[in-house]
């Protein structure tokens, strides 16, 4: 596995970027040996760093009396080479494209967006029971990947982009590492993941306003660490245990680095050059900052089990080891995160107005004890979990007593 080129690292610590870095910050340092031995967990992990994979991006957010932000960093083991998989974390940049291309397009979020089909493994949309319409839309689709992690709504997105599309804006915005080249859902594999469905906009009427025609990948993304491999056996889609490590060479790929400054892009859009800001309107930056801070009990189109759907659902830091309601309303967390194949991981921007308190935080861990993959026994409610919310309220504890 190779190690990437240096633009990533300058890539993001420029881009907390073309933000001004203060000098008049806290005297109270931070370091992650001061929360190592507060508690059992985060000892455990820790000590092991290595065995959980572990990678950590904690954000310190200071206001002048304008109240522009100014940021400090601190990180744990932050390598680009220290593979981790993406999972659901690529529903961020989706959503951001996705915004950008309506608006491109002069469709709005809302518009009627239907999916048709121009192979036998594509499948066409024409409904979405959830929304009020009865109709898709690319705001739709943003709102339940965002609430619940949709993935069935993330493939209708990349479709809509196409993966050259995706990869040249995403190049554009300097994330020339990041690799989206596949659904979750469908019965799409191989190259034909790389040949994206028809999609059209339509009136309220029904009537085609805008189309976007079958994309066909005219490039060959190659992931950026050469060949990534994975434990010492997996489980494969015949259900039968190939004594291998998994190999994902051509699965999607985000480093922590990006996605951490991917949402602080989002976030304190005001604060940076108007050319270097994601081109989508106003409000559909308030929309997507929104939807990414909601509980799925918050939501009237779609509604959700609150029994399933609860509110620490996609809440890891902080409230990731309880199932109960969170009930400090102040407390506003602003987040994307992913979980598969024993990988855990949590890109947020965790905000109390009351308390004066607002930080970002981002981790990635790796809990597979037996290092056998997708055979479903992995340490996330034992140690992942634990670890993520315990590493949340210690660094929000922190924030507390630090001077702003």
């Amino acid at each position: 596995m190779k190690k990437l080129d240096n633009s990533i690292g300058k890539l993001f610590f420029g881009l907390l970027f073309l933000f001004v870095f203060s000098s008049s910050f806290s005297q109270v340092d931070f370091s992650f040996d001061s929360i190592r031995l507060k508690k059992p967990i985060l000892k455990t992990v820790f000590d092991k760093h290595k065995k959980y994979r572990l990678q950590i991006i904690y954000t310190q957010i200071k206001r002048d009396t304008n109240g522009k932000p100014s940021f400090k960093n601190y990180t744990y083991q932050i390598d680009s080479s220290n593979y981790f998989y993406c999972a659901s974390l690529v529903k961020l940049p989706c959503s951001i494209l996705a915004l950008e291309k309506a608006k491109k397009l002069r469709v709005y979020s809302n518009t009627i967006m239907f999916t048709d089909s121009a192979n036998t493994c594509q499948r066409s949309v024409r409904k979405d029971t959830t929304s009020t319409s009865g109709y898709p839309s690319v705001g739709q689709y943003i709102k339940r990947m965002a609430l619940v992690s949709d993935n069935v709504a993330y493939g209708r997105l990349y479709e809509f982009l196409g993966v050259d599309y995706i990869h040249n804006r995403l190049a554009e915005l300097g994330y020339k590492n990041m690799r989206i080249v596949h659904r979750f859902d469908g019965s799409c594999k191989g190259t034909d993941n790389t040949t994206t469905n028809p999609v059209f906009f339509c009136d309220n009427n029904l009537k085609s306003i805008v189309s976007v025609p079958m994309q066909e990948s005219q490039s060959i993304y190659k992931h950026p660490l050469g060949q990534v491999k994975v434990g010492k056996a997996y489980i494969n889609t015949n259900n039968k245990k190939i004594k291998e490590p998994k190999d994902f060479t051509t699965m999607n790929f985000i480093s922590l680095e990006n996605i951490h400054s991917m949402l602080q892009r989002l976030l304190f859009n005001d604060n940076i050059p108007k050319d270097q800001r994601y081109d989508m309107t106003d409000d559909d930056r308030q929309f997507l900052i929104e939807q990414l801070t909601l509980y799925p009990r918050q939501s009237s189109h779609p509604t959700y089990n609150t029994k399933t759907y609860y509110d620490s659902y996609k809440k890891y830091f902080m409230f990731g080891d309880s199932k109960k309601p969170i009930t400090n309303d102040n407390i506003k967390i602003t987040n994307i995160v992913g979980q598969s194949y024993g990988f855990m991981v949590d890109c947020a921007y965790i905000q109390n107005k009351k308390e004066n308190v607002e930080f970002m935080l981002s981790a990635v861990i790796y809990t597979n004890e037996d290092e056998i993959l997708n055979d479903g026994k992995y340490e996330y409610n034992t140690i992942a979990l634990p670890f993520l919310a315990e590493l949340g309220r210690q660094i929000y504890a922190f924030e507390l007593k630090r001077t702003k």
